[in-house]
């Protein structure tokens, strides 16, 4: 008998506290008979004293319509669905997902920000992080309680001197001014009839601490500090009671004396104030606050997971190095904080400083430019010992230097007193590789550790050093990686709300987002090739990766302003060979301060871009019904396409620029003209990766294109060849040389140990390990042929001496699976397709064969 699914809510892993009133419906199906198709569905929807079914004649089964009327603010419901097949059967209704949502109207909303009023110079980054309270009365049994809360800044609850939520960096960050997220929290177990008091913590984040390089700026969104919270109880009698930030929220400067992104925190527990977040504290001492404004229509429910820890990592050595510091290795180079278990003597001060690399057996900073990236914590001398941990800044870091330490460091170190806590966004992981060569496994984990430590509530270029900012070109070569290895489709839905924000009226879209004040080589904003088109080309993705056509619909004015935008630039020629483009960015032939100056042509890369996006913008026009767009920039993209082909290809086939990114946008963009092109052109890309010793020769738009151009092109060998190598610069020299995430430059660490002179030098950076995308489709050979996985392509491609590998790709409908083994020239394949899909089987040498739902095992012999 077929069983279904609890349905999933829009994209939401937690459906509590959502913005939409008509959330879609999603749910897998299992145990289903060889043939059997899902002809209809009913969703029932329970409200209390209430039950509606929705019968609908339908196959689809991700994101259905919401069938019954719109959700109200606040309100609570029991979502469940039954599938019938073709043969008239209906299954048993699947386990009731429980959906609630937040304030939906800007109305219901009472509370306003509110913090101290202190007179502290608004340039300092000395400015002293505060608390707030309020102190109330429940006078009755209490049903339930949600607590409503944003901040300007970051903020921390706490309900009865209990910490409310598991999220941290809350609110996020956000383009502040159009859009600030709040988040919703069950508080009810942490109320208690009679006296009660909430509380929080604020920290300066990225509201108003320091961003930016080059010494950065402060105060960017606003210079205060402000709690936004609004609890709401519910008593077992009906009545309700509102406790909203105003006027009457008393506020005081708290234990932490500073507390920046890029710089640390320092905390002195002897300032710390017992109880305060109690109903029993005396605030009569705390100063009245002030009370800022916050247009209630600019709050809204996130569409994705919070931050949060969700890994802890014990140091694997305690070094010392040769001037004497004392130094932990965590073994893997994570994004995170470290939590400290510590006795001492009060007044005692312990200093935590962090950095990715050691050069000479020391801790080397060098790379985090003016980030402090350095934690203080003063001891109170509790004689029961101390535990504390930074709550409002986070560092990227393999190493930790100790000092103060007061106890035996080597000893505590082993028992768990220095503990690293890894956090990111708390993505749902989706996509797994393994194969026969254990150096290639490295690269993939590199990958999936360097995209978690970037994933920070946006996605962000690095983690350590004074930027961290959303470069759009890198989540753009990046994303379809992204979106195999995780849910993503809520995160950076949200996030391309943020990219149209910041977009300009004429259509230019900025090189990061949100955006945030720079030196003048980054400043005023224009239009850029690669980075721009992440309006065109993430909503793509994510619509081809997770089948949501409605993110289409909500980023279409952008994607095609955008591209109206190069049209305008490129002229009539559609040739955009005109402005400042960052090429190629990264080549390895670029001299290290000049990082656009690679092989190839930056306007050639810039046209192909052009040619692409409009394209794209031509293919969601027709996803979403609309004929006349999408004949027009179907018109442009061949308008442009015949434009690239005319200045950039010659008549053989070769490229004006013979340099191997011009071949692998050309063929994987599908820019040449007919098949003949198209093989000179992959026979000569094969032929520059040979002439090159198999070592990388492009940078970020190059690197994630190479190995399918490649392939696509009848190279798959010339492809395993470049994954292979070990030589610098390649993949694999990165992992050879230790590396435990993926480096900004090939050779961020020299093969004498030496960091790279050039000032753009992290060691976490997520944009040229795009190439696990190609792992997943090629080697593996598991990718969606349709929208979603509705239709999956099974096709692994063999070779590099790899004996077996294999991918698992979780879908909307269910998990995908493919593995397969050589033995001789025998290849054995099994495959696992959910029920709901199809898929197809290419295996080389063979037929392709339609497959149904359900396990598939397949042997086939390799041609010669």
């Amino acid at each position: 008998m077929t069983t279904v699914s609890a349905p999933r809510i829009e994209h939401h892993r937690e459906p509590f506290g959502i913005g939409e009133s008509r959330p879609r419906l999603s749910w897998t199906l299992s145990d289903a008979p060889e043939g059997w198709h899902q002809a209809r569905y009913a969703v029932t929807v329970i409200r209390p004293g209430a039950e509606e079914t929705f019968e609908v004649a339908s196959a689809e089964q991700v994101l259905v319509p919401w069938p019954s009327r719109p959700l109200g603010s606040r309100e609570r419901v029991g979502v469940r669905v039954a599938v019938q097949g073709a043969d008239g059967v209906w299954s048993a209704a699947g386990p009731e997902t429980r959906v609630e949502t937040g304030l939906l109207r800007a109305e219901d909303w009472t509370a306003r920000p509110v913090g101290a009023d202190l007179d502290e110079d608004p340039e300092s980054d000395a400015r002293r992080a505060t608390l707030v309270r309020r102190g109330f009365r429940v006078d009755g049994e209490v049903a339930d309680a949600r607590l409503y809360a944003s901040a300007h800044g970051l903020c921390e609850a706490e309900v009865n001197g209990r910490r409310v939520g598991s999220d941290t960096l809350s609110p996020g960050w956000t383009v502040y001014r159009s859009r600030l997220r709040y988040y919703t929290y069950d508080v009810t177990d942490l109320l208690a009839e009679g006296e009660n008091a909430i509380g929080a913590w604020l920290g300066d984040g990225w509201y108003r601490g320091r961003l930016g390089w080059r010494g950065g700026t402060r105060n960017i969104f606003g210079s205060n500090l402000s709690f936004l919270g609004q609890l709401e109880i519910t008593y077992t009698d009906g009545r309700r009671q509102t406790v909203a930030s105003d006027a009457t929220w008393r506020a005081t400067l708290s234990p932490i004396l500073r507390s920046g992104i890029y710089d640390g925190e320092d905390y002195d527990a002897r300032r710390e104030i017992p109880d305060w977040s109690t109903g029993s504290f005396d605030d009569s001492g705390w100063l009245p606050v002030s009370v800022r404004a916050r247009d209630p229509r600019t709050l809204v429910a996130p569409t994705g997971p919070p931050v949060r820890i969700t890994e802890e990592v014990s140091p694997v050595a305690v070094l010392t190095s040769p001037s004497g510091a004392r130094i932990l290795d965590f073994g893997q180079n994570l994004v995170g904080r470290i939590r400290i278990r510590v006795s001492g003597p009060s007044g005692a001060t312990v200093s935590l400083r962090t950095a990715e690399v050691l050069q000479d057996g020391e801790l080397y900073t060098r790379p985090l430019r003016s980030a402090r990236s350095t934690d203080h914590y003063t001891l109170a001398g509790r004689p029961e010992g101390e535990e504390w941990e930074p709550r409002f800044t986070f560092h990227g870091f393999r190493y930790a230097e100790v000092s103060g330490w007061p106890g035996d460091l080597d000893a505590d170190a082993a028992t768990g007193a220095l503990t690293a806590r890894v956090l990111h966004t708390d993505l749902e992981r989706t996509g797994w590789f393994a194969c026969s060569d254990p150096l290639v496994e490295q690269l993939h984990r590199n990958v999936v550790w360097g995209m978690r430590g970037n994933f920070v509530d946006i996605p962000t270029d690095c983690p350590q050093r004074d930027e961290r900012v959303g470069w759009t070109g890198d989540i753009q070569v990046f994303g379809p990686t992204a979106a195999t290895l995780f849910d993503v489709a809520g995160m950076l839905t949200g996030w391309l709300r943020d990219v149209e924000a910041e977009q300009l009226s004429d259509g230019t879209v900025p090189w990061f987002v949100p955006v945030i004040p720079t030196h003048k080589v980054w400043s005023p904003i224009r239009p850029g090739a690669a980075w721009g088109d992440v309006a065109t080309l993430l909503p793509w993705t994510l619509y081809r990766r997770f089948g949501d056509a409605g993110v289409l619909d909500a980023q279409f004015d952008s994607a095609r302003r955008w591209v109206d935008k190069v049209e305008s630039v490129a002229g009539a020629d559609r040739v955009w060979d005109e402005g400042f483009q960052l090429g190629d960015w990264l080549d390895p032939a670029a001299p290290p301060q000049d990082p656009g100056a690679g092989r190839t042509d930056r306007h050639l890369v810039a046209t192909a871009y052009f040619a692409r996006s409009a394209r794209a913008v031509a293919d969601m026009a027709g996803v979403l019904g609309l004929d006349a767009e999408a004949a027009h920039y179907g018109s442009l993209a061949d308008e442009v396409t015949a434009a690239f082909r005319a200045a950039y290809v010659r008549p053989d086939g070769t490229m004006t620029s013979d340099a191997q990114t011009a071949y692998a946008l050309a063929i994987v963009f599908d820019l040449l003209p007919d098949e003949k092109h198209r093989a000179t052109a992959g026979a000569r890309l094969a032929a520059l990766v040979r002439g090159a010793g198999n070592r990388i020769a492009t940078g970020f738009v190059g690197t994630p294109l190479v190995c399918d151009a490649l392939t696509l092109t009848g190279h798959a060998d010339t492809a395993y060849d470049l994954l292979l190598e070990r030589e610098c610069p390649s993949w694999l020299y990165q992992v050879v040389q230790g590396a435990t995430t993926v480096w900004e430059r090939w050779d961020a660490l020299r093969p004498d140990g030496t960091v790279n002179p050039g000032t753009m030098t992290s060691f976490n950076h997520y944009a040229l390990g795009a190439v696990a995308d190609w792992l997943h489709r090629s080697v593996a050979g598991l990718a969606p042929a349709e929208p979603g996985y509705r239709r999956i392509r099974f096709a692994p491609r063999p070779g590099g001496g790899l004996t077996r590998a294999s991918a698992r790709q979780r879908t909307p409908y269910g998990e995908a699976a493919i593995s397969w083994e050589l033995h001789g020239d025998e290849l054995a394949v099994d495959v696992v397709v959910p029920v709901g899909t199809t898929a197809e089987l290419d295996l080389p040498g063979a037929a392709v064969e339609q497959l149904g739902h359900g396990a598939h095992t397949r042997s086939v012999r390799l041609p010669l």
